[in-house]
């Protein structure tokens, strides 16, 4: 992993279908799908800005909600900041897939 990275959980409500699978697919390009609304992503500094730039153009400012969370060095996994009930989901063990 290249210096400078954060991982973020970014979770979304979006109103509107349309938008919502945007979202969805957008987030594919910088991140992994842990639940359906709920994305981990390693980020640098400036993929994080371009994140909020594809989602900014995407979402109605108004009616949707996105979460991102800083949730601290990826080399750490997040095994300190995960707690699971239930079925545990394996988190992501590389970067991000910027495509």
């Amino acid at each position: 992993m290249s210096k400078g990275r954060k991982r973020y959980l970014i979770a979304y409500d979006i109103c509107d279908p349309k938008r919502l699978r945007k979202v969805h697919k957008t987030l594919l390009g910088y991140g992994w799908s842990m639940q359906y609304s709920v994305f981990i992503c390693d980020l640098d500094a400036m993929e994080l800005i371009s994140v909020k730039s594809d989602l900014g153009d995407i979402i109605h400012h108004n009616e949707d909600s996105i979460a991102m969370i800083d949730i601290g060095d990826p080399n750490q996994r997040g095994k300190n900041c995960f707690q699971f009930m239930g079925v545990s989901v394996p988190l992501p063990t590389s970067g991000p897939v910027i495509l």
